[in-house]
């Protein structure tokens, strides 16, 4: 079932070629299921084909994902159905025709069943294309949506979280600083002070000292001047 860049051609051709000759000439494909809008993982989606004449086959054909195109089954009135390889039966498919409208059925829809399915007839000489019926899983674009306001919001409260662990650490680390600068500048102070104390001491000290060595110096001078004088014998 190889994608085949010629037949998209060919499909888009056809399209274009049914739009001119009119509605009265357009095959359609939809689900069987009027309400159903997307397919479910696992489910049995059956796709109706209302042919451009009847007494025709038709061929049933896949657009994937990637733009490739597959041939899955040939299916005619009598009934008489031809799958790829040129079997009459599949694991993955079954093909009927129920007297107005042939129908295919996806017996287990998976993602690799994802994509347009169309069908053909040849008619004449002429190919006619169907118009295209989308099967793709719901885009579950609230949940992201969801998801990714709830990443936000916890996001920013983390980022409040943090701005409130951080101001009070700083707050007490600054305090910290602060009593410790105030600390050490009060012994840096009482230092200071009982150094002057100590240096005012050692200065009447030395005075005291050097007043009483003055004193003892006078009076040896006056004891040598008077035993030199003869009036006053020693």
């Amino acid at each position: 079932m190889a994608g085949s860049p010629a037949l998209l051609l060919l499909l888009s051709l056809g399209l274009c070629c049914n739009v001119t000759q009119g509605q009265r000439n357009m095959m359609a494909v939809r689900f069987f299921n009027r309400n159903m809008k997307h397919p479910q993982e696992g489910q049995r989606l059956e796709l109706v084909c209302m042919p451009y004449n009847r007494d025709t086959g038709i061929y049933w054909i896949h657009l994937d994902k990637d733009w490739n195109l597959h041939f899955i089954v040939s299916s005619t009135p009598v009934p008489r159905n031809t799958f790829q390889g040129n079997k009459r039966t599949s694991p993955q498919f079954e093909a009927l025709w129920t007297g107005n409208f042939y129908v295919l059925a996806v017996k287990n829809f998976t993602t690799q069943d994802e994509g347009i399915y169309f069908c053909t007839s040849n008619i004449n000489q002429v190919l006619h294309f169907s118009s295209g019926q989308p099967a793709f899983y719901p885009v579950a674009t609230t949940a992201a949506t969801t998801q990714s306001s709830q990443a936000t919001k916890d996001n920013s409260q983390q980022g409040l979280d943090a701005a409130e662990h951080i101001a009070p650490a700083a707050t007490i680390q600054s305090s910290q600083v602060t009593t410790k600068d105030n600390s050490q500048q009060g012994q840096d102070a009482g230092t200071s002070s009982k150094n002057t104390l100590n240096s005012i001491c050692e200065v009447f000290l030395w005075v005291r000292v050097a007043g009483t060595c003055l004193l003892l110096l006078t009076a040896i001078i006056i004891t040598i001047v008077l035993c030199q004088n003869q009036t006053f014998p020693c």
